[in-house]
Protein backbone atom coordinates (compact mmCIF):
# COMPACT_ATOMS: atom_id res chain seq x y z
CA UNK A 1 0.00 0.00 0.00
CA UNK A 2 2.96 2.26 0.64
CA UNK A 3 4.74 2.04 -2.17
CA UNK A 4 1.58 2.43 -4.65
CA UNK A 5 0.81 5.64 -2.52
CA UNK A 6 4.36 6.79 -3.01
CA UNK A 7 4.15 5.81 -6.87
CA UNK A 8 1.10 7.93 -7.17
CA UNK A 9 2.72 11.05 -4.90
CA UNK A 10 5.68 10.80 -7.62
CA UNK A 11 3.38 10.46 -10.56
CA UNK A 12 1.36 13.25 -9.78
CA UNK A 13 4.09 15.63 -8.97
CA UNK A 14 6.11 14.51 -12.17
CA UNK A 15 2.52 15.46 -14.12
CA UNK A 16 2.52 18.66 -12.22
CA UNK A 17 5.73 19.81 -13.31
CA UNK A 18 4.87 18.99 -16.56
CA UNK A 19 1.83 20.56 -16.51
CA UNK A 20 3.32 23.90 -15.11
CA UNK A 21 5.95 23.82 -17.15
CA UNK A 22 3.14 23.40 -20.15
CA UNK A 23 1.10 25.97 -18.52
CA UNK A 24 4.13 28.16 -18.95
CA UNK A 25 2.00 29.63 -22.01
CA UNK A 26 2.06 28.23 -25.31
CA UNK A 27 4.74 30.30 -26.91
CA UNK A 28 7.36 28.66 -24.34
CA UNK A 29 8.67 27.90 -28.44
CA UNK A 30 8.78 31.77 -29.05
CA UNK A 31 11.15 32.16 -25.51
CA UNK A 32 14.58 32.69 -25.41
CA UNK A 33 16.67 30.19 -25.02
CA UNK A 34 19.28 32.48 -22.97
CA UNK A 35 16.56 32.78 -20.29
CA UNK A 36 17.11 28.81 -19.41
CA UNK A 37 21.53 29.11 -18.80
CA UNK A 38 22.85 26.18 -17.99
CA UNK A 39 25.92 27.27 -16.83
CA UNK A 40 27.54 30.54 -15.79
CA UNK A 41 29.06 32.64 -18.39
CA UNK A 42 32.78 32.51 -18.79
CA UNK A 43 34.92 36.13 -18.37
CA UNK A 44 35.32 35.55 -22.65
CA UNK A 45 31.85 34.86 -22.99
CA UNK A 46 30.63 37.91 -20.63
CA UNK A 47 33.50 40.64 -22.62
CA UNK A 48 31.81 39.03 -25.96
CA UNK A 49 28.06 39.62 -24.75
CA UNK A 50 29.34 43.11 -23.01
CA UNK A 51 30.88 44.29 -26.40
CA UNK A 52 27.62 42.94 -28.46
CA UNK A 53 25.44 45.01 -26.48
CA UNK A 54 27.76 48.01 -26.29
CA UNK A 55 28.21 48.30 -30.17
CA UNK A 56 24.74 46.50 -31.39
CA UNK A 57 22.81 47.92 -28.24
CA UNK A 58 24.26 51.58 -29.24
CA UNK A 59 22.13 51.74 -32.09
CA UNK A 60 19.10 49.57 -31.91
CA UNK A 61 17.85 46.70 -29.29
CA UNK A 62 20.53 43.79 -29.24
CA UNK A 63 18.60 41.21 -30.62
CA UNK A 64 19.25 37.49 -28.56
CA UNK A 65 21.20 35.86 -31.66
CA UNK A 66 18.77 32.73 -31.09
CA UNK A 67 16.64 34.51 -33.30
CA UNK A 68 18.25 34.03 -36.64
CA UNK A 69 20.78 31.37 -37.64
CA UNK A 70 24.61 31.22 -38.41
CA UNK A 71 24.14 32.45 -42.27
CA UNK A 72 21.79 35.52 -41.26
CA UNK A 73 24.14 36.89 -39.21
CA UNK A 74 27.25 35.96 -40.90
CA UNK A 75 25.84 38.29 -43.68
CA UNK A 76 24.70 40.78 -41.35
CA UNK A 77 28.52 41.08 -39.88
CA UNK A 78 29.56 40.78 -43.73
CA UNK A 79 27.85 43.96 -44.74
CA UNK A 80 28.10 46.25 -41.93
CA UNK A 81 29.64 48.94 -44.21
CA UNK A 82 25.86 49.09 -45.02
CA UNK A 83 24.20 48.17 -41.98
CA UNK A 84 20.43 48.82 -43.39
CA UNK A 85 21.81 52.50 -44.67
CA UNK A 86 24.31 53.01 -41.76
CA UNK A 87 28.15 52.79 -41.86
CA UNK A 88 28.06 50.16 -38.94
CA UNK A 89 31.39 48.81 -39.60
CA UNK A 90 34.03 47.95 -36.34
CA UNK A 91 37.66 47.86 -35.80
CA UNK A 92 38.80 44.08 -37.43
CA UNK A 93 39.03 42.78 -33.38
CA UNK A 94 35.58 44.21 -32.23
CA UNK A 95 34.10 42.19 -35.30
CA UNK A 96 35.66 38.93 -35.00
CA UNK A 97 34.64 38.76 -31.15
CA UNK A 98 31.29 39.66 -32.17
CA UNK A 99 30.84 37.49 -35.39
CA UNK A 100 32.11 34.81 -33.06
CA UNK A 101 29.64 35.46 -30.12
CA UNK A 102 27.14 35.40 -32.76
CA UNK A 103 27.61 31.85 -34.41
CA UNK A 104 28.07 30.88 -30.81
CA UNK A 105 24.72 31.30 -30.11
CA UNK A 106 22.82 31.20 -32.99
CA UNK A 107 19.42 29.08 -33.76
CA UNK A 108 20.42 26.00 -34.00
CA UNK A 109 16.92 25.39 -35.97
CA UNK A 110 16.01 26.51 -39.58
CA UNK A 111 13.89 29.65 -38.71
CA UNK A 112 14.09 30.44 -42.18
CA UNK A 113 11.43 27.44 -43.39
CA UNK A 114 9.22 28.78 -45.67
CA UNK A 115 11.02 31.70 -47.15
CA UNK A 116 12.44 29.24 -50.56
CA UNK A 117 16.04 29.28 -49.54
CA UNK A 118 16.30 33.16 -49.02
CA UNK A 119 18.34 34.42 -45.93
CA UNK A 120 16.56 36.27 -43.71
CA UNK A 121 18.19 39.98 -43.00
CA UNK A 122 15.98 40.96 -40.47
CA UNK A 123 14.10 38.83 -37.87
CA UNK A 124 10.22 40.50 -38.85
CA UNK A 125 10.65 38.39 -42.00
CA UNK A 126 11.34 34.72 -40.84
CA UNK A 127 8.54 32.97 -40.64
CA UNK A 128 8.03 32.48 -37.19
CA UNK A 129 8.28 36.09 -36.45
CA UNK A 130 5.32 36.62 -38.75
CA UNK A 131 3.03 33.44 -37.51
CA UNK A 132 3.49 34.95 -33.89
CA UNK A 133 2.84 38.83 -35.03
CA UNK A 134 0.03 38.37 -37.90
CA UNK A 135 -2.65 39.73 -35.41
CA UNK A 136 -0.97 42.46 -34.19
CA UNK A 137 -3.01 45.67 -36.14
CA UNK A 138 -0.42 47.79 -38.40
CA UNK A 139 -1.49 50.88 -36.21
CA UNK A 140 -0.40 49.66 -33.29
CA UNK A 141 3.16 48.94 -34.63
CA UNK A 142 3.81 52.52 -35.79
CA UNK A 143 2.59 54.28 -33.49
CA UNK A 144 5.34 57.02 -32.67
CA UNK A 145 5.51 54.62 -29.48
CA UNK A 146 6.48 51.61 -31.17
CA UNK A 147 7.86 52.84 -34.70
CA UNK A 148 8.51 49.16 -35.77
CA UNK A 149 8.56 45.68 -35.37
CA UNK A 150 12.46 45.98 -34.97
CA UNK A 151 11.45 47.81 -31.42
CA UNK A 152 10.99 44.48 -29.27
CA UNK A 153 11.47 46.28 -26.29
CA UNK A 154 8.27 48.58 -26.57
CA UNK A 155 5.96 45.91 -26.52
CA UNK A 156 7.80 43.04 -24.95
CA UNK A 157 8.50 43.95 -21.43
CA UNK A 158 11.23 41.57 -20.67
CA UNK A 159 13.01 41.31 -24.16
CA UNK A 160 16.28 42.37 -22.67
CA UNK A 161 16.08 39.37 -20.58
CA UNK A 162 14.89 37.55 -23.60
CA UNK A 163 11.62 36.65 -22.48
CA UNK A 164 8.87 36.98 -24.76
CA UNK A 165 5.58 35.37 -23.00
CA UNK A 166 2.20 36.97 -24.11
CA UNK A 167 1.56 37.84 -20.43
CA UNK A 168 4.44 40.24 -20.39
CA UNK A 169 3.45 42.53 -23.39
CA UNK A 170 1.96 45.49 -23.23
CA UNK A 171 1.88 47.70 -26.07
CA UNK A 172 2.01 51.32 -25.78
CA UNK A 173 -1.37 53.25 -26.32
CA UNK A 174 -3.35 49.40 -26.22
CA UNK A 175 -2.29 47.62 -23.00
CA UNK A 176 -1.93 43.87 -22.89
CA UNK A 177 -2.18 41.66 -25.20
CA UNK A 178 -3.27 38.31 -24.53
Amino acid sequence: MTKLLNLSVAALIVVGGICLYADDDHEEHVRHASSFVAKPMTKQEKTSVALYQKECGACHFAYQPEFLPKRSWDKTMNSLNNHFGTDATLDPAEHKTIQNYLAAHASKYDRMTGMGGEIAMRISQTPNFVHEHREIPKKLVIQEAVKSFANCASCHTKAASGSYREREIRIPNYGSWE
